[in-house]
């Protein structure tokens, strides 16, 4: 396996276990501000639920126990949340960002984790061939989710521009740069041209926003669920950038 896909399993399964942590806070601690989107909290004996599926899960991929039928399931989960919290509701709300960018996040991740659970070998024989055209949607469900991402960037540029640190010079070009980077990394995705050249600087770039945007904004907002929310996710779509190199490897090799 290229060495860079171990880093992205180890970095997705991390953010798993990171979500699970903030889960566990939430239900521990009474007043703590719950997990924001694309998460909900609900009771919280709902969220220790939650929090302990996360942990197994993100422990299954880390030690490589079950790790075929952990990302599987973390998949299904997450697409299954997707269409029923946020996908659905999109029909009446087309205008609203929000559902938008919460909805594709789950999408992306759960592309993530079916690509994720083909590198793993299959537990059972004769399974393999009918779940790895299963698996091989996932690459695609995540370039869906970068196009969509990239689309924001343009339609909402000036909100975007907000989030880039006062540091940095030329928020608004930031903005649009980062909107053609997912158009261009969704297109080499799906097509495998410079996939993996893609992929890897797609993966830098989210977990450098971890370091230079996300941290500072948690740092200066500890108790706020929203940010902590966010930083895992950039984190996770780090890792998860990481593992579309498998996806369009194994595609090939598969031809």
């Amino acid at each position: 396996m290229n060495g860079l896909v171990r880093i992205g399993r180890v970095v997705f399964a991390v953010a798993m276990i990171c979500f699970g942590s903030l889960y566990m806070i939430y239900a521990s601690w009474v007043g703590m501000v719950a997990p924001g989107p694309p998460w909900s909290a609900g009771y919280r004996w709902i969220a220790w639920i939650i929090a302990i599926a996360f942990f197994a899960v993100g422990v299954c991929l880390v030690v490589q126990w079950k790790g075929r039928t952990a990302a599987t399931l973390l998949g299904v989960a997450l697409l299954w949340r997707a269409l029923s919290a946020y996908l659905i509701g999109l029909l009446g709300h087309l205008r609203d960002p929000g559902p938008w960018t919460s909805g594709f996040e789950l999408v992306a991740l759960g592309g993530a984790a079916l690509v994720l659970a083909a590198t793993f070998p299959s537990d059972r024989e004769g399974s393999a061939g009918v779940l790895d055209k299963f698996f091989a949607v996932g690459r695609y469900l995540f370039a869906l989710a970068l196009v969509v991402f990239g689309v924001q960037h343009f339609l909402y540029a000036g909100f975007v521009a907000t989030i880039v640190p006062a540091w940095m010079p030329g928020k608004l070009f930031w903005a649009y740069f980062v909107g053609v980077a997912f158009f261009a990394a969704a297109l080499s995705i799906v097509t495998g041209k410079k996939a993996k050249l893609a992929s890897t600087l797609l993966g830098v770039m989210f977990l450098t926003w971890v370091v230079i945007v996300h941290m500072p904004r948690v740092a200066a907002a500890p108790h706020n669920g929203n940010e902590w929310t966010s930083e895992f996710v950039a984190l996770a779509m780090g890792g998860a950038s990481f593992l579309m190199i498998s996806a369009v490897s194994r595609d090939k090799a598969l031809r």
